[in-house]
């Protein structure tokens, strides 16, 4: 009987962290959906209601996670990005696009905190992608035309949506790498460079973006997942066999007496 209590208590220890980390995640689901409903508002230009739910996302936020839960980085991504989202959707000088923008940043950020593979701002793919090849274009057609810099112009509009986000789910080494590209773009824009120089920028650049996006939408379990599955299954498996082979044991020694007694 004290091995079966030692038994679920030592697989109840086992499954205690799974079992928190089911709480946190479910309780980040929540902040989650929170942040859909106020992008989803802004969408609909009812300001008012996406302030209040950015505000009671800040309060939840600091009634569900406590220092520890988060890195440094992800908690100055999370912090500054619902500011700059509850500041869009509160001040009356910004406009549609302004709010848009700043929303659906915040928006991407808190999805790419819970989701481990292919996280929203990987749908931007496509969207940044094309932009990217027309501005290339342009590039390749007539060098430095007013077409570029206008494609330019959307380029960096789309990729400052996800930049975030990247922050959050890549590593530094790479967000380094793709900040110099833009840096690049945007303080040459006007520089009479060669068509030569710009196009071996733009095409390192472009295998790098396919790259960022490759990275994210690689859908691969985690090994560390799998491990601690593998371990829990193991011990339960083990722990009942065990105990049934007692079971057993105890069942087949009460028989022995009642065989002597009728011999």
């Amino acid at each position: 009987m004290k091995f079966r209590i030692l038994s679920v208590l030592f697989i109840f220890i086992l499954l205690l962290p799974n079992l928190t980390n089911a709480e946190s995640t479910d309780n980040w689901a929540k902040l989650d959906e929170l942040s859909g409903q106020a992008l989803l508002m802004v969408k609909q230009e009812r300001y008012e209601e996406a302030k209040q739910l950015l505000q009671q996302f800040s309060n939840d936020f600091l009634l569900n996670f406590r220092n520890g839960t988060f890195s440094m980085d992800e908690l100055r991504v999370i912090t500054v990005t619902h500011n700059s989202a509850l500041e869009a959707v509160t001040s009356t000088s910004n406009n549609y696009d302004e709010r848009l923008t700043k929303v659906t940043q915040f928006r991407l950020v808190v999805d790419a905190i819970s989701s481990e593979h292919q996280p929203l701002w990987t749908e931007m793919e496509d969207s940044i992608m094309t932009t990217f090849s027309v501005m290339k274009q342009h590039v390749l057609e007539d060098g430095n035309s007013q077409s570029y810099q206008h494609q330019l112009n959307i380029f960096l509009k789309k990729f400052d949506i996800i930049h975030p986000s990247i922050q959050v789910d890549l590593p530094s080494s790479q967000i380094q790498k793709m900040d110099s590209h833009i840096h690049f773009l945007d303080s040459y824009r006007n520089e009479g460079l060669k068509k030569s120089t710009r196009i071996q920028q733009m095409e390192q650049m472009e295998l790098d973006l396919k790259e960022l996006f490759d990275k994210m939408t690689e859908d691969e379990a985690d090994p560390s997942l799998i491990w601690v599955m593998i371990s829990t299954g193991s011990v339960i498996i083990l722990t009942l066999s065990y105990v049934g082979w007692r079971k057993y044991k105890g069942d087949k020694q009460k028989k022995l007496p009642k065989r002597d007694t009728e011999e």
